[in-house]
């Protein structure tokens, strides 16, 4: 399907050493593997200029991709998802997706790496992602440093004009986690009150109180952009 895609919305073909099909595998294996210049070299046979033109190649014929595959959500409709499962319906009936943020391991160069080392000392690239219910992506934004706090990268989007950030129309809403502001448009849960799931399955799925089950649904609807980062 990738194959065909790529032959229908870009410039791409065969060239005269290397098919479209051995051009893509060879982007995959290097994302894949992680593979390096070298190891690319040895594995395919061919020379690491090659090598680097077919990968740079590919990498920006799937980004161009984006605005197929990467569209706002629909404000007008309440998602099936919610609609029609009453832990959700009405209480959320107006939310229309989950916004979070996922670190990417990455290489800096060294003058700049400190800039790109988020909590764990890695070197990372934080990626901000907007998702709607059936797992499909409506924004993303990557290129941050790992240092940089999940609400910045937010707020900047938001402010910036030119983003493309889906706002959500007046009374609709996204669900964020704790790392981000409760504010218009953008729901967070309850400071100082258990929230992730594991928490009450630990006591054995016992809810205290009205906080903690708007906690607990709040993070049992939101986990889909969780699912969408380890799906994809």
């Amino acid at each position: 399907m990738l194959i065909q895609v790529l032959r229908q919305q870009t410039a791409l073909q065969n060239s005269r050493f290397l098919t479209l099909e051995e051009q893509v595998m060879i982007f995959i294996y290097v994302i894949s593997q992680k593979a390096t210049n070298r190891m690319a070299m040895e594995d395919w046979q061919h020379s690491g200029s090659t090598i680097s033109i077919v990968f740079t190649r590919i990498c920006k014929a799937i980004a161009s991709l984006s605005p197929i595959f990467i569209k706002p959500p629909n404000f007008d409709d309440v998602p099936d998802e919610i609609r029609f499962n009453p832990k959700y319906y009405p209480y959320f009936q107006d939310c229309v997706g989950a916004i979070d943020e996922t670190h990417i391991a990455a290489h800096a160069p060294s003058n700049v790496a400190n800039n790109y080392r988020g909590r764990k000392s890695n070197v990372t690239t934080n990626m901000l992602a907007v998702c709607s219910f059936d797992m499909l992506f409506t924004y993303v934004v990557t290129g941050w440093e790992g240092a940089v706090h999940d609400s910045r990268v937010l707020t900047t989007q938001l402010e910036d004009p030119n983003s493309g950030f889906p706002h959500p129309p007046p009374g609709k809403y996204y669900l964020v986690d704790s790392g981000y502001s409760n504010k218009l448009g953008y729901l967070a849960p309850f400071c100082n009150v258990p929230y992730h799931l594991r928490d009450a399955r630990r006591r054995g799925g016992r809810i205290n109180g009205p906080t903690e089950l708007f906690n607990y649904r709040h993070a049992s609807l939101r986990n889909c952009i969780e699912r969408c980062f380890g799906v994809y």
